[in-house]
């Protein structure tokens, strides 16, 4: 079985086979995860954005789906560009965040990658409810734990790393 890690820090530095980009849809950039990643990466993966948007996304990725490119200066080999849901309190969108993880795990065995590190997708810029998200992600992941060495949740604030660690006690 492969292992589970939760820990506090910067994913652009996680030395891993693959990392996920808590995207949006455009592929070109923003805020928070998106933004430091870009940032951390150099333009080569902004210049693999912009071709997949040219080639084969001209309406964007939509929510819940994953797509990956290389992962520049970073020192993972990839990036998954995974775009949660925005968060609404009348609309049960829970069904495309699980897909958020779910399609970022199947890239990521295509890709061949045994590593995988994730933020927690839409519970920043996206508004979704820290310990909601904490549980999705969680038992998003859990099934498909066999099929990787290592997933690891980041997560860059002292709030989600404990609601990550309780939802995994609870889940596990």
């Amino acid at each position: 079985m492969g292992s589970l890690e939760i820990i506090r820090g910067d994913i652009t530095r996680q030395e891993v086979d693959a990392i996920v980009n808590a995207a949006n849809s455009s592929l070109l950039g923003g805020g928070g995860v998106d933004g430091a990643i870009h940032a951390a990466g150099g333009p080569d993966i902004l210049a693999e954005c912009r071709m997949l948007r040219r080639d084969r996304l001209p309406h964007g990725l939509p929510a819940g789906q994953a797509i990956a490119t290389g992962a520049g200066r970073l020192p993972a080999r990839w990036v998954i560009h995974a775009v949660g849901p925005v968060h609404s309190p009348s609309d049960d969108r829970t069904h495309l965040l699980e897909s958020a993880y779910r399609s970022s795990l199947d890239v990521a065995a295509e890709l061949g990658a045994e590593s995988v590190a994730f933020p927690a997708i839409s519970a920043g810029a996206y508004g979704w409810p820290k310990e909601s998200a904490a549980f999705v992600a969680v038992s998003s992941v859990a099934d498909r734990l066999d099929d990787f060495e290592l997933v690891r949740f980041v997560l860059f604030s002292d709030e989600l790393h404990e609601l990550f660690h309780r939802a995994a006690s609870e889940l596990l």
